[in-house]
């Protein structure tokens, strides 16, 4: 999808989740779904991830990322929350947004780049209020789609 990580349209959704581990168990079931990873593997990564500090990194957004032998690239998924849950965020604010970044063990600079990317993404007050207020899944990817491929070019 573009040249930093991959979105699948299977890898995005409205989610119910009732506690921050709640949210980190679908985000693994779900790359594990549509990326054919082992779930125990993901969650245990991203676990491991989130005990050097939240990945919530303010203003209703979290950002749960890890590296993973298994991946050729880096590959993402995202979701919204039917309703906010509390993240341990920098802010103190509950999230209601979760974009998931997983990257390849050796993957140093194309990681933090794909990071950065998905950051700026969801900085953008247009995006994220589009992002909020978008009917469904398939008007999310689409809102996701058009922004990644809006600036790989």
């Amino acid at each position: 999808m573009t040249a930093l990580f991959n979105l699948l349209p299977e890898a995005v959704g409205t989610i119910d989740a009732d506690s921050k581990q709640a949210i980190l168990e679908q985000l693994a079931n779900r790359f594990a779904q549509v990326y054919g990873l082992d779930p125990v593997l993901v969650l245990e990564r991203i676990e491991e991830r989130e005990k050097l500090g939240s990945t919530g990194f303010g203003r209703g957004v979290a950002i749960p990322h890890a590296r993973i032998p298994e991946l050729a690239r880096p590959v993402a998924a995202f979701f919204r929350l039917a309703s906010p849950v509390s993240f341990d965020a920098a802010d103190g604010m509950p999230v209601d947004m979760v974009f998931g970044l997983l990257s390849p063990e050796g993957a140093g600079a194309a990681h933090l780049h794909a990071l950065a990317a998905i950051s700026r993404m969801m900085r953008d007050e247009q995006m994220h209020a589009a992002l909020g207020e978008a009917p469904g899944a398939e008007a999310i990817y689409a809102l996701l789609a058009n922004v990644i491929d809006r600036d790989a070019a």
